[in-house]
C-alpha cells in the first residue's frame, strides 16, 4: 500500500505534526528525513531497510561517503543533507554551550561531544577552553589516532591551553569502538596533563570519554 493510502494518524508527517517528533520511531524519523522512497518501496520501508543494513541511526550518519552513497536508496545528494544536518546540530549546540557557565552544565557538554566526536571513525582529543568565569572560549580538536602516554601531549596541551587565554580546559575523546568506559592509558594521560598545566596556572576540570551510548565523565567518577 502506498504510503499516502496509510492512516492520516499512521503517516510520519502528519504523525509529527500532531503528537511531536518525539512520538515518531527512528524509522518513521529517517523516513520524513528521505522524503520519499523507491519504486515498490515506500520511505518508511526504505527506512527500515537501510537501518537494518547499517544497524542503527548513528552508523547510518556516521558512514564514510562512499559506503553511504553506495547504498540503494541514498547517494550524493542524501550524503550532502545528511552532513548539513548533522553540523547544523553541533552549531545549534556550540552555542548553548557558548550561553552557559560550562562547567555547571555537564550535560550540554556531553550532548555537543556525542554529536562534535562521538560519530567519528578515528580518534579525536578535544579541549575545550573556558576563561575564569568556566565560559566556553573555544572547542578545538587538538589530535587524531590513538591517545598513548607520549610526552608530547602535555607540552602540546598547555601551549594551545596558553594560546587560548584559558584558565581552565575539559578534555574529551572518543572511543570508535564505542565503549566509553576509561582505559588506563586514558587515566595516565589525563594525570600528567592536569600536573602540567597545574605548573601554569590552568585547572583541568574534567575528561570526558565518548562511547555509543553514554559519556563517561572523570570528574563525575571522583577521578578528577
Amino acid at each position: 500500500m502506498n504510503m499516502k493510502q496509510w492512516p492520516e494518524a499512521d503517516r510520519p508527517r502528519e504523525k509529527l505534526l500532531a503528537r511531536g517528533a518525539t512520538a515518531l520511531s527512528d524509522s518513521e524519523l529517517l523516513a520524513v528525513f528521505l522524503g520519499n522512497g523507491l519504486a515498490g518501496l515506500d520511505a518508511v520501508g526504505l527506512a527500515r531497510e537501510l537501518l537494518g543494513e547499517f544497524g542503527s541511526l548513528k552508523q547510518l550518519f556516521a558512514a564514510s561517503r562512499q559506503k553511504f552513497c553506495s547504498c540503494r536508496g541514498l547517494g550524493l545528494a542524501r550524503y550532502v543533507r545528511t552532513q548539513a544536518v548533522l553540523e547544523l546540530c553541533r552549531r545549534c549546540l556550540y552555542e548553548n554551550l557558548q550561553r552557559e557557565t560550562v562547567f555547571t552544565e555537564p550535560g550540554l557538554v556531553k550532548n555537543y561531544l556525542q554529536y562534535s566526536i562521538g560519530m567519528e571513525q578515528r580518534e579525536v582529543f578535544m579541549l575545550l577552553y573556558l576563561d575564569s568565569q568556566h565560559r566556553l572560549i573555544k572547542a578545538e580538536p587538538l589530535f587524531y589516532g590513538t591517545i598513548d602516554a607520549s610526552p608530547v601531549y602535555p607540552r602540546i596541551v598547555v601551549q594551545s591551553a596558553l594560546a587560548h587565554n584559558a584558565a581552565a580546559v575539559i578534555l574529551a575523546h572518543n572511543h570508535p569502538s564505542g565503549v566509553a568506559e576509561p582505559s588506563r592509558a586514558d587515566r595516565a594521560i589525563t594525570e600528567r596533563l592536569s600536573q602540567a598545566m597545574a605548573l601554569v596556572d590552568i585547572k583541568l576540570l574534567d575528561h570526558f570519554v565518548v562511547g555509543d551510548a553514554e559519556v563517561i565523565s572523570f570528574a563525575e567518577r571522583g577521578w578528577l
